[in-house]
């Protein structure tokens, strides 16, 4: 992956600060195989070190080494790719997935209001009603990523208006009624193609159905998706503690040890994320999953922490700080991205008392 990096650590701020390059992202990741990681053999993925969604999950963290904005697209692509390889709708899988694998169709989770939903957080967002064998889609998605506006496709948990048990539909960038908003003007990853969707009598026919109950669904896909997510996390932290060990070993400063003892602190939750995903603890143990996903944001909050003190005043200045700034403002993001940890924490909370 040796061309890859070089293209995002050439790139990694404008990649951050501007809608510039937006376009490059899909296509660098795409050429690398990026999005094949942890597919199956047989629908087009790569051979990996584990063969399943552990190579994603380390393939999204090997990117956020370089560019958490590349990292992010990362993971919204392969999110898609994995709702479709957990579905039983399977023509759906093979219609959709070589432009997904390819980097041609853009792929967005766009259920972050779902995930929130399943540990009732908040209600859903998008309202369906019956049509025919299908289903007619109403509301908004405040916060997708990925949404490349030349070509698109995008997942959505729907309430019936009915009441009965919500489903997974997915909708896509030319069906009439989807109206997708200009980039949002956010302070760092400004090149994920991140925007709001409106849908406002939108068709889904059945053949659009990902999964017809939802709740089930949710939980055992959930897994791979803060998975993934936490992959952000693991390279991000990983670059900043090399950063910082880098700077303290020339300086022969007194942060080693504290360095070091981060750094094996990444690579025991990292290990724990992994064996907890193979082994599907996380499906019916959820808080687990929570728990990391929190450990995983504080320790990233460490590491820049410590890149800042190895480097001290040289941080501040743009010829010397050598991408801090950057992985300032991405570690900013990491608490907030849904759901985020105030959200987590109070999930958590709600468990703990309801077992009490």
């Amino acid at each position: 992956m040796a061309t890859l990096h070089d293209w995002l650590a050439q790139n990694a701020d404008t990649l951050d600060q501007s809608e510039s390059l937006s376009d490059d992202i899909m296509p660098a990741l795409a050429a690398h195989g990026s999005f094949r990681a942890g597919v199956p053999l047989a629908l087009g993925g790569e051979p990996g070190e584990y063969g399943d969604v552990r190579d994603a999950i380390l393939g999204i963290a090997d990117v956020a080494r370089c560019s958490v904005t590349a990292a992010f697209v990362y993971w919204g692509q392969r999110s898609f790719i994995e709702y479709l390889l957990q579905s039983s709708n399977t023509a759906l899988r093979d219609r959709l997935l070589p432009a997904l694998l390819d980097g041609s169709l853009a792929g967005a989770t766009g259920l972050s209001n779902a995930m929130k939903f399943l540990s009732g957080m908040e209600p859903l967002s998008v309202q369906g009603t019956a049509d025919g064998d299908g289903w007619r889609l109403n509301g908004k998605l405040a916060w997708i990523t990925n949404l490349r506006p030349q070509r698109f496709v995008a997942a959505a948990a729907v309430a019936p208006a009915d009441g009965s048990t919500p489903l997974v539909a997915m909708f896509a960038s030319g069906d009439d009624g989807v109206q997708r908003s200009d980039n949002l003007q956010l302070i760092a990853m400004r090149g994920s193609h991140t925007a709001a969707v409106r849908l406002e009598n939108v068709a889904a026919p059945a053949d659009y159905v990902i999964a017809t109950q939802a709740p089930e669904w949710l939980a055992r896909v959930r897994p791979a998706f803060l998975g993934m997510q936490c992959g952000m996390s693991i390279g991000l932290a990983a670059a900043s503690l090399d950063k910082a060990s880098q700077v303290a070993a020339a300086a022969r400063g007194q942060l080693g040890e504290q360095i070091a003892a981060a750094q094996q602190a990444l690579a025991a939750l990292t290990a724990q994320l992994l064996d907890g995903v193979a082994d599907g603890r996380f499906v019916t143990a959820a808080p687990s999953m929570f728990k990391l996903r929190i450990a995983l944001a504080e320790l990233v909050q460490q590491a820049l922490t410590l890149e800042l003190q190895a480097k001290g005043g040289h941080a501040y200045l743009v010829q010397e700080e050598d991408g801090f700034a950057r992985r300032w403002r991405e570690s900013a993001f990491i608490p907030v991205i849904t759901p985020s940890i105030t959200q987590l924490q109070a999930a958590l909370a709600k468990h703990a008392a309801a077992t009490q």
